[in-house]
């Protein structure tokens, strides 16, 4: 199936990469009615999808709050006509006034362009779910894009960059393919790392048995963002916690959740209750990364085949802790460059964590300038859902999606003498924010949270 000419797109996963997905790409004389069984079942399953097919009003309430619309002014990125790329064709064959005014009632036929145009389209949503925040009526396009996305990959349209995680995935344990002994070796460097610039001895314990705690870190944190690990190695070592890396699933994140959340979510929900099995642990703690926080509180329940009998906490929730009940001594003079906060979506939108990752800040650096809007309000970076494309015609979106976030942290000043510090604590905020505070000319250096608390850690 050919791209539509004038349609901005993902390169696509190709046959072997969708086999190893266990996905069979539909023919392209079967795509509609194939597409068409799907959104008639997803209609019947999800009450929150035949909402936001009937409710909208059209009000625009949620044009001048998407990031992707105000970088693109793409007509097609106002959420609610987002929305109608798969509304129309709901209309036409689910309502009686679509099947009989067709046009007249805004109702338009399925054909190969349209699938196309979701392609596009629904790649191009965020998922921050901002728009669901302006909304009148609450309706959140993120339900309806991800619905999108789904029926996408059951027709065998899935980005390269999504389906290469999953497979990888699917065998490591991780987005990137790290095994155990490169595992091992990087974390052996970090801990000389750690040594050589803190002066912090700590250790990187990989399937330790008896361990009281499971950590379960981004794979990013390996190869792109190492201040992140040993902060949390630092704030472990504080602490005096027994804990342990488990090789076989090093991932915070989740990317099925991102195109397939029937099928690639489980595998590694499993291989973590294995691990947390084997090693006898009584805790497992999240690393940093918005979407994957998301996926493990709200699905791990419901994908794991077997029962969750380990408390599962984020280590924000656990620094914050630490931080209110005063067992951290920090001194916020080691990080003393103006530092602002990037919200990521998931955590203060969909896990109530705003004041969480507050209380960390303000005790571990000494100039913290708020964004505007911030909290659940806060823009997202625009890299949300992974839309993390490097091929040209798609990097070029990601860096217009993001110049909202950058408007918003030119207008806090932290960039000014350039030295000031974009504190982002999720691992695809900081994989979108490395571009975009080059390509914006950011005076700013992009950093997690875990990072500022463990440098201002004082040690007696």
């Amino acid at each position: 199936m050919p791209a539509v000419k004038g349609l901005s797109q993902p390169v696509r996963a190709n046959e072997k990469e969708l086999k190893s997905l266990h996905i069979l790409p539909v023919p392209d004389d079967k795509k509609v009615e194939v597409a068409l069984q799907h959104l008639d079942e997803m209609r019947k399953k999800y009450r929150s999808f035949v909402y936001a097919m009937e409710s909208c009003v059209k009000c625009g309430a949620c044009a001048e709050n998407c990031h992707t619309y105000l970088g693109t002014r793409d007509p097609n990125n106002i959420p609610t006509n987002r929305a109608d790329l798969i509304r129309k064709i709901y209309k036409r064959y689910f309502t009686p006034e679509g099947r009989y005014f067709g046009k007249l009632a805004g109702a338009e036929d399925l054909s190969l362009d349209v699938i196309e145009q979701w392609y596009s389209y629904f790649y191009q949503c965020n998922e921050c779910r901002r728009c669901a925040v302006a909304c009148p009526f609450g309706i959140d396009t993120c339900e309806v894009t991800f619905i999108g996305r789904q029926i996408l990959t059951w027709l065998g349209l899935v980005p390269k960059l999504h389906a290469g995680g999953g497979i990888a995935m699917a065998k490591t344990g991780n987005h990137v393919g790290l095994l155990k002994p490169s595992i091992e070796d990087t974390l052996e460097f970090l801990a000389e790392e750690c040594q050589e610039e803190f002066g912090v001895e700590v250790e990187f314990p990989v399937d330790k048995p008896d361990s009281d705690i499971l950590y379960i870190p981004s794979s990013a944190d390996f190869l792109v963002n190492p201040y992140t690990l040993m902060g949390a190695a630092m704030f472990f070592k504080y602490i005096g916690a027994n804990y342990t890396i488990p090789s076989i699933v090093t991932e915070a994140g989740n990317f099925g959740y991102l195109f397939d959340q029937r099928a690639t979510q489980r595998g590694n929900v499993n291989r973590l209750l294995e691990a947390a099995e084997e090693l006898g642990v009584k805790k497992i703690v999240w690393g940093e990364c918005g979407h994957g926080w998301r996926a493990a509180k709200m699905y791990i329940p419901t994908m794991a085949d077997k029962p969750v009998r380990w408390p599962i906490t984020h280590l924000h929730d656990e620094t914050s802790y630490y931080v209110r009940t005063g067992q951290l001594k920090l001194d916020p003079s080691k990080n003393s460059q103006p530092v602002t906060l990037h919200d990521p979506c998931n955590y203060v939108r969909a896990c109530g964590m705003a004041e969480t990752l507050r209380t960390t800040m303000r005790a571990c650096v000494a100039d913290f300038r708020e964004m505007t809007p911030n909290k659940h309000l806060n823009f997202c970076c625009g890299g949300g859902s992974a839309i993390l494309f490097d091929d040209p015609e798609m990097y070029q979106l990601r860096i217009k999606f993001s110049q909202k976030k950058a408007d918003q942290v030119r207008a806090t000043g932290v960039d000014a003498n350039g030295d000031g510090i974009l504190c982002a604590p999720c691992s695809i905020c900081k994989a979108q924010l490395y571009p975009m505070v080059e390509e914006h000319k950011l005076g700013v250096e992009v950093k997690g949270l875990i990072d500022l608390l463990g440098k201002a850690l004082v040690w007696d």
